[in-house]
């Protein structure tokens, strides 16, 4: 077998044999927190919390908001196990694809069966408003790189994953229910991954708008890949923390971002509640 191949696989099972050392919890539900989306950690019944720079082979964040650990808990009535990603990593820290992924894979093989994930992302779509909730049906990748791309491990998944549907769409309806029952302004809609970390200019926010995206951010995606190489089902939300109208373009910063996301937080946290709560106990029939 290729050596990159196995010496991937060989991390993998040295940073989880480091985690099982230490926790006892069996993780089902693995969540990945945005920028500034910590709320949902005040809702966990948490057992450990592992720094990312205690493991070994897991990259450290860098990012504003993003803390860089691991917690392991049980969340809502029926006490679900979960482990939240504190903290992810992005390709614009100088990170490889599959760096920024690594941490997917070490929760798939901690057994977990669904990803959710968070981000904030500016609003492309006319129709939408600072504060809306985007629950991400497709993507469009324009970062220009994969987290699959070079020798492929047929341990993690195919050499040529299908893509017709990365996010499950029974986990987007069963979010848009529990969201107009708790009248959470939440939309449905397309998200453009950019590489970052510069912001778009007008031209390349009304070209994105013109690809049929309704959102653009600098996350999510390549973990997205990775979970459906692997074989998880997957549900992603956006906070919309800015609108990227070319007409009404006003500049902004990341102290605006993280400002709406805190603001947002806790229509994000219901509904992530929400989500987990009809999770519980069907993971392979909901």
């Amino acid at each position: 077998m290729d050596t990159v191949v196995e010496s991937v696989m060989e991390q993998i099972q040295e940073t989880v044999s480091a985690i099982r050392g230490r926790v006892q919890l069996a993780p089902r539900i693995g969540i990945i927190l945005g920028t500034g989306l910590t709320q949902l950690l005040d809702h966990v019944e948490q057992t450990d919390a592992l720094n990312y720079a205690d493991l070994p082979h897991m990259p450290h964040s860098t990012a504003p908001g993003h803390r860089g650990r691991l917690v392991f808990g049980r969340m809502g009535q029926g006490k679900n196990p979960v482990v939240i990603m504190d903290g992810r990593f992005h390709l614009y820290e100088g990170y490889r694809p599959v760096d920024v992924v690594y941490p997917v894979r070490v929760m798939k093989a901690l057994g977990i069966e669904t990803l959710l994930i968070s981000n904030v992302a500016g609003g492309l779509n006319p129709a939408f408003s600072i504060g809306d909730l985007m629950l991400i049906t497709d993507h469009i990748n324009l970062q220009g790189t994969s987290p699959l791309v070079g020798p492929n491990d047929e341990r993690l998944g195919p050499r040529f994953p299908d893509m017709i549907q990365p996010y499950d769409l029974k986990l987007v309806e069963a979010a848009q229910r529990f969201a107009k029952q708790e009248r959470i302004p939440a939309h449905r809609g397309v998200y453009v991954a950019m590489l970052g970390p510069q912001l778009e200019t007008k031209s390349e926010y009304r070209w994105l708008r013109q690809t049929g995206a309704d959102a653009v951010g600098m996350s999510t995606v390549p973990e997205v890949i990775a979970a459906v190489h692997l074989g998880l089902r997957v549900f992603a939300v956006s906070i919309v923390s800015d609108l990227c109208i070319p007409e009404t373009l006003k500049p902004v910063n990341i102290e605006h971002i993280i400002a709406v996301a805190n603001r947002t937080q806790p229509l994000l946290t219901k509904l992530m509640i929400g989500l987990i709560e009809q999770l519980g106990g069907t993971q392979n029939t909901f």
